[in-house]
């Protein structure tokens, strides 16, 4: 019963971790598209800021269900894995991100695709900062369920 309830933890703690790197891989757009639009910190402006409210989750429920897929295998391999190292959740990021960006090369329409050089960039870049974000919340655990059912203490009783 307790590996199903930490198996259970676990899960959650993946959901979590998912939901955060989403938000910040969103926010990260976000600053970088205003920064390229020439909007400055000291512009700021209560509309502007309220504006950030809403479309950071909003782009963030893009993300997350564009990225689903390469990264439920890259956290499937960091959780069996055990890899806890924020080099390696970084680089899954970027390439959760360049699959994305492959797939939609691939399979979308001509106005979704993207080809600019610039953008291809930032969203790998806005992946690697996903990448990291997970760690944060949920890598630096990763295979703890694993480790903690195979222990010889847990396997004794």
């Amino acid at each position: 019963m307790s590996r199903v309830i930490a198996y259970l933890v676990r899960f959650a703690v993946i959901l979590f971790g998912y939901i955060v790197a989403s938000l910040a891989a969103s926010a990260f757009l976000n600053v970088l598209f205003l920064a390229s639009l020439g909007y400055a910190p000291e512009h700021a402006h209560p509309t502007a800021t309220a504006s950030l409210y809403f479309s950071i989750p909003f782009v963030a429920l893009f993300i997350a269900y564009f990225a689903f897929m390469p990264a439920a295998i890259v956290i499937l391999i960091s959780e069996i894995l055990s890899r806890r190292d924020w080099l390696f959740y970084a680089l899954a990021g970027g390439i959760v991100a360049a699959v994305f960006l492959g797939f939609v090369h691939q399979n979308a329409d001509i106005n979704f695709d993207v080809t600019d050089p610039h953008a291809i960039a930032v969203v790998i870049g806005c992946g690697m900062v996903g990448g990291i974000f997970y760690w944060l919340s949920a890598g630096r655990w990763a295979g703890s369920w694993w480790q903690a059912a195979t222990s010889p203490e847990q396997s004794g009783s």
